[in-house]
């Protein structure tokens, strides 16, 4: 007998700034759900944090009486700050991402020369995902993919016939994230897409990012069935050392993120800005000469 898949309701929402697609996804008659990849807008220039994008998150699911059990992120991002302690504050959920994120804060914390409290156990996040486990949300059951190589502490989302992907695939005319930040690795990241496109065909993959070439419009959505065809790095026929002497060559030619400075110290706090000073202000780092 066949065992039916759910198909979760998703609601999509697009940061043309950063080219971050954040979701909300509940099942069908529960009011349980779960925002994924969230974000905090930052202002570079002033070093000023707004929440346009996240009250954008907050309305919808007051509008509909959800209710939040998991704010999750699929990593510690790079291109965007997290606004995940400020829904929790305001929404309420657990705040989760991928139990490997203890390597990424040990890395960062000593490349910004953190303070001495600050803790590299992942205890500023609420739970730290396992593998392969299971987290309920409402009548939906979400099943966390280990899928390492652009950062180590990399996961997906399967919930249902959906997928949310993070940064290990972009839309086929894109192609795949890039593998040279700490802890990043082409031959890894190969493996842990082989672990999505090996899907069945028809499930539904979700982006974090899409950065149009071409004028073409935003899209953030797409199936197994079209990455294996059509994906630029990564459809079916490109061997992996193919894959891997792509990715190193690209890389190279990569510049750095506008916002991985602030995104990372932020981000590894669990969206949480660092402590304040005596004089009562957060403070982000500048490594000199460093990445």
């Amino acid at each position: 007998m066949k065992t039916s898949i759910s198909t979760p309701f998703v609601h999509p929402l697009f940061d043309p700034q950063t080219c971050t697609a954040t979701y909300i996804v509940h099942g069908e008659g529960s009011s349980e759900c779960a925002i994924i990849d969230s974000v905090l807008d930052y202002d570079p220039k002033s070093g000023r944090c707004t929440t346009a994008n996240a009250d954008q998150v907050i309305d919808y699911v007051r509008e509909r009486q959800h209710q939040v059990k998991w704010i999750l992120e699929t990593h510690a991002h790079a291109d965007h700050v997290s606004a995940a302690s400020y829904l929790k504050y305001r929404l309420g959920g657990k705040v989760a991402i991928g139990k490997q994120i203890t390597k990424v804060q040990k890395v960062f914390k000593g490349i910004f020369n953190l303070e001495s409290s600050f803790r590299e156990d992942g205890s500023q996040f609420d739970h730290l995902l396992s593998s392969d486990e299971l987290i309920q949300v409402g009548n939906l059951t979400a099943k966390v993919l280990y899928v390492p190589g652009h950062t180590p502490a990399c996961v997906a989302y399967q919930i249902g016939d959906a997928v949310f992907v993070g940064d290990t695939l972009f839309m086929p005319d894109v192609g795949t994230a890039r593998c040279d930040f700490p802890g990043g690795d082409a031959k890894t990241l190969y493996s842990s897409i082989q672990v999505i496109l090996n899907l069945p065909p028809e499930t539904r993959l979700f982006m974090c990012h899409d950065y149009p070439p071409n004028g073409r419009e935003v899209r953030f959505e797409t199936t197994v069935a079209e990455q294996r065809a059509k994906n630029i790095h990564v459809r079916n026929g490109i061997t992996e050392n193919q894959f891997i002497d792509m990715r190193k060559a690209r890389d190279t030619t990569l510049d750095m993120p506008v916002l991985i400075l602030p995104a990372v110290q932020i981000n590894i706090r669990a969206g949480a800005l660092p402590p304040s000073e005596d004089n009562g202000i957060s403070y982000l780092k500048i490594p000199l000469n460093t990445l």
